[in-house]
């Protein structure tokens, strides 16, 4: 991974984290501006079902991308398991609470407690993507995992706002907008996609190159 893609990647993965500890419902009071680590658990009695969840995805695409980019770098660094334990203690955003998990409807919160186990699961996937980072299925399995992780971390969370939106303008009788939160999450998840890809062009390129 180049020097400025580098950079960039950890300009998108930083504006993922901060987008959500940032404002993404602005109602009309301190009390109802909710950040995207807020918005999960207020929108419950909004008849969402399991589809509030999708307000948890950002800490588990932005670790397993994470996961991921330590896939490109050597096993022998301590950078690198840094790397993987961050990205384990990212996901612990998206950690259901304990009384929740108890409770009578703790199957809606199985699928946030199995990205969570998924992610730690995935630092074996990366320790050896890295033993194997010349191959050049490496690559193109981590940056398509990347450009995925991208667009979902994007799309479903938008999407779930935008739902959520109007039923949360009716109730508090006056106009929503977008938070700077959501805008911020969709700018980093497309940065990675953009990184993603332009780096899977730029290793296709350059192996057409060498073949000829």
């Amino acid at each position: 991974m180049l020097l400025f893609e580098q950079m960039f990647l950890f300009l998108a993965l930083t504006a993922v984290l901060v987008a959500y500890f940032l404002i993404w419902l602005p109602g009309p009071s301190a009390g109802l501006q909710l950040m995207g680590l807020e918005t999960g658990e207020w929108v419950k009695f909004m008849g969402m079902g399991t589809r509030r969840n999708l307000f948890y995805l950002p800490p588990i695409t932005l670790a397993l991308t994470m996961q991921l980019t330590a896939g490109f770098w050597d096993n022998g660094r301590y950078q690198t398991w840094i790397m993987r334990a961050a990205a384990i203690a990212v996901s612990l955003l998206a950690f259901p609470a304990i009384e929740d998990m108890m409770g009578a409807s703790r199957a809606e919160y199985m699928s946030r407690l199995a990205a969570v186990f998924f992610v730690g699961g995935m630092g074996i996937v990366s320790a050896f993507a890295s033993r194997h980072r010349e191959a050049a299925w490496t690559g193109c399995l981590l940056l398509g995992g990347m450009a995925l992780l991208g667009a979902a971390g994007f799309y479903l969370p938008l999407s779930a706002y935008l739902e959520v939106r109007p039923v949360a303008a009716a109730w508090m009788g006056v106009p929503i907008g977008i938070g700077i939160g959501v805008w911020l999450n969709s700018a980093g998840h497309l940065g990675i996609t953009a990184v993603a890809l332009f780096l899977f062009w730029a290793t296709q390129g350059a192996a057409s190159t060498e073949e000829k």
